[in-house]
Protein backbone atom coordinates (compact mmCIF):
# COMPACT_ATOMS: atom_id res chain seq x y z
CA UNK A 1 0.00 0.00 0.00
CA UNK A 2 1.61 3.54 -0.71
CA UNK A 3 2.47 6.40 1.58
CA UNK A 4 0.69 8.59 -0.71
CA UNK A 5 -2.15 7.79 -3.49
CA UNK A 6 -4.21 10.62 -5.44
CA UNK A 7 -6.64 9.36 -7.36
CA UNK A 8 -7.60 11.83 -10.43
CA UNK A 9 -7.36 14.53 -8.43
CA UNK A 10 -8.45 18.10 -9.22
CA UNK A 11 -8.50 21.18 -7.52
CA UNK A 12 -9.78 25.12 -8.35
CA UNK A 13 -10.02 28.33 -6.10
CA UNK A 14 -12.10 29.86 -7.96
CA UNK A 15 -12.71 29.09 -11.90
CA UNK A 16 -8.96 27.71 -12.81
CA UNK A 17 -8.12 24.57 -12.06
CA UNK A 18 -4.84 24.47 -10.44
CA UNK A 19 -4.41 20.66 -10.90
CA UNK A 20 -6.23 18.60 -13.16
CA UNK A 21 -6.61 14.32 -13.19
CA UNK A 22 -3.25 14.14 -10.99
CA UNK A 23 -2.71 10.64 -10.26
CA UNK A 24 0.46 9.55 -8.04
CA UNK A 25 1.84 6.73 -6.36
CA UNK A 26 4.29 7.49 -3.39
CA UNK A 27 5.74 4.53 -2.20
CA UNK A 28 6.69 4.13 1.82
CA UNK A 29 10.22 5.34 2.37
CA UNK A 30 10.49 7.45 -0.93
CA UNK A 31 11.61 10.28 -1.26
CA UNK A 32 10.28 12.31 -4.39
CA UNK A 33 10.75 15.33 -5.84
CA UNK A 34 8.31 17.68 -7.34
CA UNK A 35 9.55 19.98 -9.97
CA UNK A 36 7.91 22.45 -12.01
CA UNK A 37 7.50 26.35 -12.67
CA UNK A 38 5.70 28.99 -10.66
CA UNK A 39 2.05 28.24 -10.89
CA UNK A 40 2.15 24.45 -11.82
CA UNK A 41 0.40 23.30 -8.70
CA UNK A 42 3.49 22.04 -6.56
CA UNK A 43 2.46 23.83 -3.13
CA UNK A 44 -1.33 23.03 -3.93
CA UNK A 45 -0.46 19.14 -4.15
CA UNK A 46 1.58 19.09 -0.68
CA UNK A 47 -1.29 21.49 1.15
CA UNK A 48 -3.72 18.17 -0.97
CA UNK A 49 -1.29 16.08 0.75
CA UNK A 50 -1.44 17.73 4.22
CA UNK A 51 -5.12 17.92 4.34
CA UNK A 52 -5.21 21.80 4.18
CA UNK A 53 -7.21 21.51 0.92
CA UNK A 54 -9.70 19.14 -0.21
CA UNK A 55 -10.20 18.22 -3.82
CA UNK A 56 -12.61 19.19 -6.09
CA UNK A 57 -12.55 16.23 -7.80
CA UNK A 58 -10.92 12.58 -7.23
CA UNK A 59 -9.11 11.88 -3.93
CA UNK A 60 -6.01 11.73 -1.78
CA UNK A 61 -5.53 8.44 0.34
CA UNK A 62 -2.67 8.19 3.18
CA UNK A 63 -2.01 4.97 3.71
CA UNK A 64 -5.18 3.63 2.54
CA UNK A 65 -7.15 6.06 4.41
CA UNK A 66 -9.36 9.13 2.56
CA UNK A 67 -7.35 12.50 3.91
CA UNK A 68 -10.93 14.03 4.05
CA UNK A 69 -12.00 11.60 6.97
CA UNK A 70 -8.82 12.65 8.84
CA UNK A 71 -9.38 15.15 11.54
CA UNK A 72 -6.26 17.16 12.24
CA UNK A 73 -4.56 15.71 14.67
CA UNK A 74 -4.52 12.17 12.93
CA UNK A 75 -3.36 14.34 9.64
CA UNK A 76 -0.57 15.85 12.12
CA UNK A 77 0.24 12.58 13.55
CA UNK A 78 0.65 10.74 10.38
CA UNK A 79 1.77 13.88 8.13
CA UNK A 80 4.69 16.74 8.91
CA UNK A 81 5.35 19.53 7.30
CA UNK A 82 8.72 21.68 6.64
CA UNK A 83 7.73 25.13 5.57
CA UNK A 84 9.83 27.58 3.27
CA UNK A 85 10.31 29.84 6.72
CA UNK A 86 8.13 30.46 9.24
CA UNK A 87 6.94 33.92 10.54
CA UNK A 88 7.96 33.67 14.00
CA UNK A 89 5.72 36.67 16.63
CA UNK A 90 7.19 35.82 20.11
CA UNK A 91 10.36 35.38 20.78
CA UNK A 92 10.08 31.36 21.25
CA UNK A 93 13.82 29.27 21.94
CA UNK A 94 14.38 26.26 20.34
CA UNK A 95 13.13 23.96 22.80
CA UNK A 96 9.63 25.72 22.85
CA UNK A 97 9.23 25.77 19.06
CA UNK A 98 10.45 21.53 19.28
CA UNK A 99 7.95 20.95 21.59
CA UNK A 100 5.41 22.14 19.52
CA UNK A 101 5.18 19.20 17.28
CA UNK A 102 4.22 16.96 20.63
CA UNK A 103 0.94 19.29 20.10
CA UNK A 104 -1.07 16.60 18.23
CA UNK A 105 -0.30 13.84 20.60
CA UNK A 106 -1.35 15.77 23.34
CA UNK A 107 -5.13 16.13 24.30
CA UNK A 108 -6.77 19.19 25.39
CA UNK A 109 -5.85 20.95 28.38
CA UNK A 110 -2.95 18.34 28.95
CA UNK A 111 0.62 19.53 29.18
CA UNK A 112 3.72 17.85 27.96
CA UNK A 113 5.39 15.30 29.93
CA UNK A 114 8.40 13.33 30.52
CA UNK A 115 7.83 11.40 27.35
CA UNK A 116 7.22 14.59 25.24
CA UNK A 117 10.39 15.92 26.72
CA UNK A 118 12.52 13.19 25.73
CA UNK A 119 11.10 13.17 21.66
CA UNK A 120 11.61 16.57 21.70
CA UNK A 121 15.46 15.94 22.44
CA UNK A 122 16.06 13.01 20.05
CA UNK A 123 14.66 15.00 17.51
CA UNK A 124 16.89 18.01 18.24
CA UNK A 125 20.26 15.49 18.55
CA UNK A 126 19.25 14.06 14.93
CA UNK A 127 19.05 17.06 13.73
CA UNK A 128 22.21 18.73 15.65
CA UNK A 129 20.19 21.24 17.17
CA UNK A 130 20.43 20.00 20.87
CA UNK A 131 23.30 22.50 21.43
CA UNK A 132 20.84 25.19 20.61
CA UNK A 133 18.06 24.50 22.68
CA UNK A 134 17.98 27.61 25.15
CA UNK A 135 18.66 29.88 22.50
CA UNK A 136 15.36 32.17 20.57
CA UNK A 137 14.84 31.41 17.13
CA UNK A 138 15.64 34.78 16.26
CA UNK A 139 19.45 34.84 17.19
CA UNK A 140 19.27 31.47 14.62
CA UNK A 141 20.60 31.92 11.38
CA UNK A 142 18.72 30.69 8.30
CA UNK A 143 20.25 27.20 8.08
CA UNK A 144 19.91 26.76 11.65
CA UNK A 145 16.09 27.48 11.61
CA UNK A 146 15.31 25.11 9.13
CA UNK A 147 17.13 22.14 11.22
CA UNK A 148 15.14 22.86 13.58
CA UNK A 149 12.22 23.26 12.06
CA UNK A 150 13.10 19.42 10.72
CA UNK A 151 13.40 18.66 14.67
CA UNK A 152 9.70 19.94 14.94
CA UNK A 153 8.27 17.83 12.34
CA UNK A 154 10.07 14.85 13.87
CA UNK A 155 8.88 15.35 17.00
CA UNK A 156 5.21 14.97 15.45
CA UNK A 157 6.46 11.25 14.87
CA UNK A 158 5.77 11.22 11.55
CA UNK A 159 5.26 9.02 8.45
CA UNK A 160 5.51 11.60 5.87
CA UNK A 161 7.69 14.58 5.38
CA UNK A 162 6.70 17.03 3.21
CA UNK A 163 9.02 19.65 2.22
CA UNK A 164 7.71 23.02 0.63
CA UNK A 165 11.10 24.99 -0.76
CA UNK A 166 12.42 24.94 2.25
CA UNK A 167 16.09 25.85 1.00
CA UNK A 168 14.90 28.30 -1.32
CA UNK A 169 16.37 31.30 0.79
CA UNK A 170 19.32 29.42 2.13
CA UNK A 171 23.03 30.01 0.65
CA UNK A 172 24.97 26.68 -1.11
CA UNK A 173 26.36 24.88 2.14
CA UNK A 174 23.16 25.31 3.72
CA UNK A 175 21.22 23.76 1.45
CA UNK A 176 23.38 20.52 1.15
CA UNK A 177 23.75 20.44 4.62
CA UNK A 178 19.75 20.32 4.76
CA UNK A 179 18.88 17.98 1.77
CA UNK A 180 21.90 15.83 3.31
CA UNK A 181 19.74 15.78 6.65
CA UNK A 182 16.97 14.92 5.46
CA UNK A 183 18.50 12.29 3.16
CA UNK A 184 19.69 10.15 5.82
CA UNK A 185 16.77 10.64 7.80
CA UNK A 186 15.06 9.13 4.68
CA UNK A 187 17.55 6.55 4.81
CA UNK A 188 17.51 5.68 8.64
CA UNK A 189 14.04 6.67 9.83
CA UNK A 190 12.36 4.92 6.74
CA UNK A 191 10.47 8.98 6.69
CA UNK A 192 8.61 8.93 3.23
CA UNK A 193 9.50 12.72 1.78
CA UNK A 194 7.86 14.20 -0.70
CA UNK A 195 9.86 17.78 -1.63
CA UNK A 196 9.12 20.68 -3.90
CA UNK A 197 11.78 22.43 -4.99
CA UNK A 198 12.73 24.77 -7.62
CA UNK A 199 16.78 23.76 -7.65
CA UNK A 200 16.41 21.03 -9.81
CA UNK A 201 20.35 20.07 -9.59
CA UNK A 202 19.36 19.35 -5.92
CA UNK A 203 16.57 17.37 -6.42
CA UNK A 204 18.93 15.00 -9.01
CA UNK A 205 21.08 14.53 -6.78
CA UNK A 206 18.98 13.84 -3.15
CA UNK A 207 15.49 12.76 -4.82
CA UNK A 208 15.32 9.27 -5.64
CA UNK A 209 11.91 9.75 -7.92
CA UNK A 210 10.86 12.77 -9.96
CA UNK A 211 7.66 13.96 -11.11
CA UNK A 212 7.19 16.68 -12.96
CA UNK A 213 4.38 19.56 -13.12
CA UNK A 214 2.93 21.74 -15.96
CA UNK A 215 0.13 23.61 -15.99
CA UNK A 216 -1.63 21.64 -13.12
CA UNK A 217 -0.64 18.09 -14.89
CA UNK A 218 1.90 15.25 -14.43
CA UNK A 219 4.00 15.57 -17.46
CA UNK A 220 6.74 12.81 -16.42
CA UNK A 221 7.85 10.85 -13.74
CA UNK A 222 10.88 8.46 -12.49
CA UNK A 223 13.93 8.39 -11.48
CA UNK A 224 16.29 11.54 -12.29
CA UNK A 225 18.10 10.01 -14.94
CA UNK A 226 15.05 8.95 -16.88
CA UNK A 227 12.89 12.36 -16.21
CA UNK A 228 15.71 14.86 -16.18
CA UNK A 229 16.47 15.92 -19.74
CA UNK A 230 16.93 18.70 -22.35
CA UNK A 231 13.93 18.19 -24.32
CA UNK A 232 11.58 17.61 -20.99
CA UNK A 233 13.02 20.57 -18.97
CA UNK A 234 12.94 23.06 -22.10
CA UNK A 235 9.14 21.67 -22.40
CA UNK A 236 7.64 21.99 -18.97
CA UNK A 237 9.88 25.70 -17.82
CA UNK A 238 10.82 26.96 -21.62
CA UNK A 239 14.20 27.56 -21.21
CA UNK A 240 16.98 25.80 -23.20
CA UNK A 241 19.88 23.93 -20.93
CA UNK A 242 22.85 21.83 -21.18
CA UNK A 243 22.24 18.54 -19.13
CA UNK A 244 25.99 16.59 -18.22
CA UNK A 245 26.55 13.83 -15.60
CA UNK A 246 27.57 15.20 -11.77
CA UNK A 247 30.83 13.79 -11.97
CA UNK A 248 30.59 11.96 -9.02
CA UNK A 249 27.21 10.85 -8.72
CA UNK A 250 26.37 10.36 -12.25
CA UNK A 251 23.31 12.23 -11.99
CA UNK A 252 22.18 14.42 -14.69
CA UNK A 253 23.05 18.02 -13.91
CA UNK A 254 21.62 21.00 -15.87
CA UNK A 255 23.36 24.41 -16.85
CA UNK A 256 21.25 27.01 -18.69
CA UNK A 257 22.12 27.99 -22.29
CA UNK A 258 23.25 31.70 -21.99
CA UNK A 259 22.41 33.57 -25.18
CA UNK A 260 24.47 36.73 -24.27
CA UNK A 261 25.60 39.79 -26.07
CA UNK A 262 29.29 39.84 -27.13
CA UNK A 263 31.39 42.10 -24.67
CA UNK A 264 32.17 45.22 -26.46
CA UNK A 265 36.03 45.07 -27.58
CA UNK A 266 35.88 41.57 -28.06
CA UNK A 267 36.95 39.50 -31.28
CA UNK A 268 33.37 39.35 -32.40
CA UNK A 269 32.32 42.75 -31.87
CA UNK A 270 35.61 44.04 -33.60
CA UNK A 271 33.70 44.66 -36.83
CA UNK A 272 30.73 45.92 -35.51
CA UNK A 273 29.24 49.55 -36.57
CA UNK A 274 30.93 52.12 -34.55
CA UNK A 275 27.87 53.60 -32.33
CA UNK A 276 26.57 57.28 -32.97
Amino acid sequence: MPAVRMEKVSFRYDRAWVLRGVSLDVERGAFLGILGPNGSGKTTLLNLVDGILSPREGRVLLEGADASSLDRNELARMVAVVPQDSPLIFPFTVQEIVLMGRAPHLGRWRFEGKRDFEIARDAMEKTGTLPLAGRPMSALSGGERQRVFIARALAQEPRILLLDEPTSNLDIRHQSEFFSLVAELNRTQGLTVIAVSHDINLASLYCRRIVLLKDGTVHGEGRPEEIISEESIRNVFGVPVRVDRHPQTGKPRIAPICNMPPERGSRSDAGAAPQL
